[in-house]
């Protein structure tokens, strides 16, 4: 790798990055050790100063990129490979698709699947009364809306653009490849470094952030579940353990520790869905779920587009803003674990899995969930908006315990601990070997010191996020660190775009395939014949398509 030390303490590393990245952040942990309740009060601020722009700026990027990926899954470049034209998956289809759903997902999707809906059904902009069935579907379909299609157009975009330069044109697997197209060998100097150390910023509070609601959410489950108070000793225990086993799963690599975490929280999901459809209201369920997916789709244009331009109530600010700062912080870890497993499949197969696939386990995941708890509050006992209230972390269980179902209910709690506890695991186990890889220059397995180092650092930097005040300080952090990413991926699309130039079997605008005639004319009579689309040079040409253009060979040592 060129950008790696071949000696020292920084082996392997991109000493300079490192060091000014590790300064940065050991520099937030200092600052929130001893000025904690000041940290809380300045990203309060400025999240309140921001949030105006945010409001329509993060809606527009938003929806641009599903659009975006959507062309590009079907339209001129859809057959192009992450890779060279005779290379195939690395990793089978089932193994990828759990690696990508636990990595991308989180623990976000356990801690807000019933979170949310309920406390839309509670009060959202697009009903008139809360409490309602009318309500109920709205608040389903608003989940769907910030957990669907955006949220993984986002991660695709990152993970296609990084795996397409790095095995395609042979690039580090960084996010500073993708500006190669514009700032040519620059990216190997002080402009790359900056571009790289905005993607560790905004990827190490997209991590603390989960981290931090997953420790929140462990918390009010074992106090539920064993009645055990909900504690800052206890939050900060559990940080310790969980980030304790992931940095010995992320040493393994991710053949090994890695891909067998993530299998196992997959297979722990589709037990906890199983367990709904079985025990809960299935009916119900279904039929909700299903009503609320086909809202979502009808209406998926408007919701992209708004911005709550007539209302001031903050609700844009608090759900929209928030999520996808969120999924934008996540992009730097999640795109480059989704780019790293992916090598070998084209657009087309990159685009369509990770944008569709995802996507529905999750509308149905939050359907079982949010869908349990909205029935139990339109037909049964309900009280799930009131623990929600006092404790959105408690939501969960508190669905859980309303379906009063004795030791099953129970057993099913503890099962939610496990899988809260692996989804914690797998999702540090990425940020990790993210954070190690962009600062190693894009070695897919970074120096095994550093992996260790990270993690102590990623458990310290939610410790004390914890201790800042918890949801509200959370969300304010995460918002903060995806602002400046923001911008790189603007630059990420023109870098993209620029090079797909290249791609010598793109479609070609204004070839025609047949010579002109008039309609009613028969081309045997005439004598004419069709015109080759393309000319046998550019033909022979596509056979080798996955050469590389001159200023890319020109450019590698």
């Amino acid at each position: 790798m060129a950008f790696q030390k071949e000696s020292g303490i920084f082996k392997g590393m991109n000493a300079r990055l490192t060091v000014i990245s590790t300064a940065i952040i050991l520099a937030a942990l200092v600052y929130g050790a001893f000025y904690t309740e000041i940290l809380s009060d300045n990203l309060s601020a400025a999240r309140d100063f921001l949030n105006p722009f945010l409001e329509w700026y993060y809606v527009i990027l938003v929806a641009f990129l599903l659009f975006f990926m959507v062309w590009l899954g079907i339209g001129h470049y859809k057959d192009v490979r992450l890779g060279h034209d005779d290379e195939r998956p690395e990793f089978s289809f089932v193994s990828w698709v759990a690696m990508l759903f636990a990595a991308g997902m989180g623990v976000g999707i356990i801690f807000w699947s019933v979170a949310q809906p309920v406390l839309q059904f509670h009060d959202n902009p697009f009903v008139e009364e809360g409490g309602t069935p009318e309500a109920a579907i709205a608040a389903l379909r608003l989940t769907f809306f910030h957990w669907g299609l955006n949220g993984w157009a986002i991660f695709a975009f990152v993970g296609l653009v990084l795996a397409y330069f790095s095995f395609r044109r042979d690039l580090p697997l960084t996010i500073r490849s993708a500006l190669y197209p514009i700032l040519g060998e620059r990216i190997r100097g002080v402009s790359g470094d900056v571009v790289d150390t905005l993607a560790v910023f905004g990827t190490v509070f997209g991590i603390v952030t989960t981290l931090g609601l997953g420790v929140q959410q462990l918390n009010s489950g074992l106090g539920a579940v064993f009645d055990l108070e909900a504690t800052l000793f206890l939050q900060l225990v559990i940080t310790a353990c969980i980030m304790g086993i992931a940095a010995v799963t992320v040493v393994s690599g991710l053949n090994r520790g890695v891909r067998w975490m993530s299998e196992l929280n997959l297979g722990l999901s589709v037990a906890a869905m199983a367990f709904l459809m079985l025990w809960g209201p299935t009916n119900h369920l279904i039929a909700m779920t299903v009503e609320a997916a086909g809202y979502y789709a009808q209406n998926l244009l408007v919701m992209n587009l708004y911005t709550h331009a007539a209302l001031e109530d903050g609700w844009q600010a608090e759900w929209t803003v928030f999520y996808w700062g969120w999924w934008l912080a996540w992009a730097p870890f999640v795109g480059m674990f989704i780019a790293r497993i992916s090598r070998g499949r084209t657009f087309s197969e990159f685009i369509m899995g990770v944008l569709l696939v995802p996507t529905v386990v999750t509308m149905v995941w939050m359907g079982l969930f949010g869908g349990s708890a909205l029935y139990q509050e339109l037909f049964g006992s309900g009280g799930i908006i009131d623990a929600v209230e006092e404790d959105v972390a408690v939501a969960l269980f508190a669905m859980l315990q309303g379906l009063d179902l004795g030791l099953v209910g129970i057993a099913a709690s503890i099962g939610m601990l496990l899988l809260i506890a692996t989804f914690l695991i797998t999702s540090a186990n990425a940020g990790t070997l993210v954070v190690n890889t962009i600062l190693s220059g894009g070695d897919p397995e970074p120096p095994r010191i550093h992996r260790v180092f990270w993690a102590v650092v990623l458990a310290l930097l939610t410790a004390i996020l914890l201790a800042a005040g918890g949801l509200e300080v959370l969300q304010s952090a995460v918002i903060m660190g995806a602002l400046p990413f923001s911008l790189v991926v603007v630059a990420m699309t023109a870098g993209l775009l620029r090079a797909l130039e290249d791609e010598k079997c793109a479609h070609r605008r204004g070839k025609r395939t047949e010579t002109p005639r008039e309609p009613w004319a028969d081309l045997d009579d005439a004598g004419i014949r069709p015109i080759r689309a393309l000319p046998e040079k550019i033909r022979d040409s596509c056979r080798t398509r996955g050469q590389q253009p001159e200023y890319w060979r020109n450019n590698h040592e």
